[in-house]
């Protein structure tokens, strides 16, 4: 499967009878059921998913974001993803001031608005070249709208 940028995103099938153990980098490992509703994962945290969900790559693009956009893909239909994460992940509700670093966004719901917003981050520990800035990603949405962010930036 291509993308917009040209890059190509392998994809495995697998069939048959039996049982097929998925694994990564030592990621936690968590089965969302979607059941008929849609949800939008970044590429990264992808794993597995059923053949029969509906899928779309999408990119958010925005001034400094690592390599100029985060691609994520938005699932719908009835099935599971599997999605990886570094380190236990935390579900927040989406408010009208729910902000998120894109590098710790996992996942959320495809119906909430997602702006790309630039913010001034203070940090004690800094590095020769490191700006101070972060970008950050503010979602917008109804209530029961929610975000899945993991303790850990790339």
């Amino acid at each position: 499967m291509g993308n917009a940028t040209g890059q190509e995103m392998q994809l495995m099938r697998c069939t048959g009878q039996g049982q097929v153990f998925f694994a990564e980098d030592s990621t936690m490992l968590h089965p969302i059921e979607l059941q008929g509703d849609a949800v939008c994962v970044s590429a990264e945290n992808v794993l597995a998913f059923d053949e029969g969900l509906q899928y779309e790559v999408r990119r958010i693009e925005g001034h400094g974001i690592p390599g100029g956009a985060l691609f994520t893909m938005q699932f719908q239909g009835t099935g599971t993803i599997v999605v990886k994460t570094h380190g236990t992940p935390v579900v927040l509700p989406v408010t009208p001031t729910t902000f998120a670093d894109c590098n710790a966004v996992v996942a959320w719901s495809a119906a909430s608005q997602v702006v790309v917003s630039s913010q001034v981050r203070m940090r004690r520990n800094s590095y020769p070249g490191d700006t101070g800035e972060s970008v950050n990603l503010q979602f917008r949405g109804a209530p029961g709208n929610f975000i899945v962010v993991q303790p850990y930036e790339i």
